[in-house]
C-alpha cells in the first residue's frame, strides 16, 4: 500500500464490511451479519488512522489495545505481528471485534468520529481471523511452568481471560464449568448473527494448545466441592457471571406467553443449531424452556440494553409478524449499542420510547393479550447520575401482544458454597473483592480470586475479559512472589 498523505481520511470514508442482505435476514438467516475485510479493505481503514500522539481510542478501551500501532501493522502486511500485539492486550480479540459496542468505546472516541471513525472492530476481527487462519498461535516457548496450578470457575469471558494470562505465566489454569462447551454467554446468550460458535470452538482450540485444561459439565458446589478445589490448587479464580434474572415485579408476568430474556436467547440458540450441546437447563428455568412459536405472533419486549437487542433481533429472524422493543427512557438514553439498536430498526423492529411497563394483560384465555404502559418524561437524574423516568398521569394504553419478553437485565448472585466458607458478598449478590489489604481481585479468602461480573454485577464482555486477564496478574503475584 502506499504512504499515505494527512487528509487520507477524506479520500478513504469509513466502510463496514458488507452485511447479510436485510430480506434474508428477516426471512430466517442466523449467519454473522457482517462479513470480513478482505486485506486491501482492512488495509485502506487502518490507513486512515491518524495515529494520534494521544489515542483515545485506546484509553477508552477497557483493555487498552494498543490500535494505532496494530493499525500499522495491518497497513504495513505483518497480520501475524498484528495479532501478537492484539493478543498481548487481549486474550478475546476475536470475539470482541465482533461484539464489542465499539461505537461507545474506540470508535466512538477515535479523533475522526466526526468524519466517520476508523472500523477498529471490523479490522480487529480480519486480523486474529486470518493469523489463526494461517496457522499463527501465541508463542509461549519462552514461557517457563512453574509448577503453579490453578482452578478456574467459569469458562465464560473473565474465566477464559483468567485462563489465557495464567498460561502466559507458566501456571497450569485448569478451568472448570458446569455446561458442555466454553463460552458462558458466549456460547448461550449472544445470538450466532452476532457471534458464530465455530469463534468459540477455534479459540478452545487456542486455549488448550497454550496448555489450558477445560472440564466440562463439571458443577462445582454438585460434582465438586469448592474445599476440594481449595486443597488441590494453589488457587482458585471465580468466574461465575450473573445469571440471576431482573425480576421487574409487574402483575401478570407469570402468564403463559412471558419469557425472560436469557432462557429465551438459550433455548433459541439450541433450537437453532439443531441440537443440544449443553448437556442440561438452566437451574430453575426448565419450566421456562419451551419456547411459543413466534412466527406470526405479536411480540413486544421490554428493555433497552444490548440483551433486548438480540431478542427483538432473534424475534424478527424466528418469523414473528410485529416486533416492538418498548424502553422507559429517550432513545439517546438507550443503553444497548446505537449501531445494534440501527440494526434492528432497519429488520423492522418499531421503537416505543418513554414507555415504562406498568404490567401485563390477560386475554379471555389467560395468555398474554398485551402490556400496559405509562408514557414518562425525564426527570432528575438517580443516584446512578441517570435522569429517571416520570410517569405521565393519564397517559396509560395497552401494547397488543401474543408473546412478552422481559430484558430487565441480570444480576449475580453469591453462591451457597461460597458463602458457606463465609467469603463476603453486597446486598445485592456481588462477590467481595480487593481493597483494604488484600491484591486486585482477592476476596475475603486468600486463595480466592474473583472477577468479571460476578462481582462488577452485569456488564460488557469486554469488562469481564480485563477482569479475568488482571486477576490473572493477582494470583501470580501471589503465588510467584
Amino acid at each position: 500500500m502506499s504512504k499515505k498523505h494527512v487528509f487520507q481520511f477524506l479520500d478513504l470514508p469509513r466502510t463496514m464490511p458488507q452485511r447479510i442482505p436485510l430480506e434474508l435476514r428477516t426471512s430466517g438467516d442466523w449467519g454473522e451479519l457482517y462479513g470480513k475485510f478482505g486485506k486491501e479493505e482492512a488495509q485502506y481503514q487502518a490507513g486512515r488512522c491518524l495515529d494520534c500522539g494521544n489515542p483515545y481510542c485506546s484509553w477508552k478501551c477497557p483493555v487498552h489495545n494498543a490500535i494505532p500501532q496494530w493499525l500499522q501493522l495491518v497497513q504495513e502486511n505483518r497480520i501475524e505481528e498484528a495479532a501478537a500485539l492484539c493478543h498481548s492486550t487481549n486474550p478475546l480479540p476475536e470475539v470482541c471485534g465482533r461484539v464489542c459496542p465499539q461505537d461507545r468505546l474506540c470508535e466512538g472516541s477515535c479523533t475522526l468520529e466526526e468524519f466517520g471513525a476508523v472500523t477498529i472492530g471490523a479490522v480487529e476481527k480480519y486480523i486474529v481471523d486470518t493469523a489463526l487462519a494461517n496457522g499463527w498461535r501465541p508463542d509461549l516457548s519462552d514461557v517457563q511452568a512453574t509448577g503453579k496450578r490453578v482452578a478456574v470457575v467459569g469458562a465464560g469471558p473473565a474465566g477464559l481471560g483468567c485462563a489465557d494470562r495464567l498460561a502466559r505465566a507458566g501456571i497450569q489454569a485448569v478451568v472448570y464449568d458446569r455446561y458442555e462447551q466454553i463460552g458462558g454467554l458466549l456460547q448461550f446468550g449472544i445470538p450466532s448473527f452476532k457471534l458464530d460458535k465455530s469463534v468459540i470452538a477455534q479459540r478452545r482450540e487456542v486455549l488448550e494448545g497454550m496448555g489450558v485444561e477445560f472440564r466440562l459439565g463439571v458443577e462445582v458446589g454438585r460434582d465438586v466441592a469448592l474445599a476440594q478445589l481449595l486443597e488441590e490448587y494453589d488457587a482458585v479464580f471465580l468466574g461465575t457471571g450473573a445469571y440471576r434474572y431482573t425480576d421487574g415485579g409487574l402483575p401478570g408476568q407469570d402468564l403463559d406467553g412471558v419469557l425472560p430474556a436469557l432462557p429465551f436467547l438459550v433455548q433459541n440458540g439450541r433450537i437453532v443449531g439443531g441440537n443440544d450441546p449443553w448437556g442440561r437447563p438452566i437451574a430453575g428455568w426448565e419450566d421456562k424452556l419451551a419456547l411459543p412459536d413466534l412466527h406470526g405472533k405479536r411480540v413486544v419486549v421490554l428493555g433497552g440494553g444490548d440483551t433486548g437487542m438480540d431478542c427483538v433481533r432473534s424475534a424478527i429472524r424466528l418469523g414473528a409478524a410485529k416486533v416492538t422493543c418498548a424502553y422507559r427512557r429517550d432513545e439517546a438514553n438507550m443503553p444497548g449499542s446505537a449501531r445494534e439498536v440501527a440494526n434492528a430498526r432497519e429488520e423492522g423492529v418499531r421503537f416505543l420510547f418513554n414507555r415504562q411497563p406498568l404490567g401485563i394483560v390477560a386475554g379471555a384465555d389467560g395468555t398474554v393479550a398485551g402490556v400496559q404502559v405509562v408514557e414518562t418524561r425525564l426527570g432528575e437524574p438517580d443516584a446512578r447520575g441517570r435522569q429517571s423516568a416520570v410517569p405521565i398521569e393519564g397517559s396509560e394504553s395497552v401494547l397488543e401482544a401474543d408473546v412478552v419478553i422481559i430484558a430487565f437485565g441480570f444480576s449475580p448472585s453469591v453462591p451457597a458454597w461460597l458463602a458457606e466458607l463465609g467469603v463476603e458478598g453486597t446486598p445485592n449478590g456481588r462477590i467481595v473483592a480487593g481493597g483494604g489489604d488484600r491484591l486486585p481481585f482477592q476476596t475475603t479468602h486468600p486463595k480466592l480470586f474473583a472477577g468479571g461480573d460476578a462481582v462488577r454485577g452485569a456488564d460488557l464482555v469486554v469488562t469481564a475479559v480485563a477482569e479475568g486477564r488482571d486477576a490473572a496478574g493477582s494470583i501470580a503475584q501471589l503465588l510467584l512472589a
